[in-house]
């Protein structure tokens, strides 16, 4: 059974963030499951660290736009939701090609979500894993 509360396609979710920090880097929304999301980043000019990896902060980005928007599709309409906490294990570094994240839900709750993301390389080798607690807003 299908998590989402509002209506969500991947066209909704890419026109949302048209103009902002995710379209800058690159990042592209894969699919939309019952209840994961997965999206994946470029590895190229815009992403890597002055030592040609994947810069850590990138990989973060990554998952808090897939862990806000699918507490954002996972809550009532009206609702909003913000960023309580984030952190990220980098377990592995990438050079070039994508990392690919997949965002499932731990706890959907009324106030809190808290959804796990991993990510992995062109071969499926974890590069990080991340976890992010949201707080769903109620409509003012």
């Amino acid at each position: 059974m299908p998590i989402w509360k509002k209506p969500i396609s991947l066209e909704e979710i890419t026109a949302s963030h048209a103009g902002t920090a995710t379209a800058h880097l690159g990042i592209e929304f894969l699919e939309i499951g019952d209840d994961f999301l997965r999206a994946r980043v470029p590895v190229d000019e815009r992403t890597r660290q002055p030592f040609g990896l994947l810069h850590g902060g990138v990989s973060v980005t990554l998952a808090e736009t897939l862990g806000s928007t699918g507490a954002y599709y996972g809550s009532p309409e009206g609702h909003r939701a913000v960023g309580l906490e984030i952190n990220a294990n980098h377990l592995r570094s990438a050079t070039s090609g994508w990392v690919t994240g997949t965002a499932r839900p731990l706890h959907i709750g009324r106030r809190t979500q808290v959804w796990q993301i991993d990510m992995v390389n062109d071969a499926g080798e974890t590069t990080c894993t991340s976890r992010i607690t949201m707080a769903m807003l109620e409509p003012r």
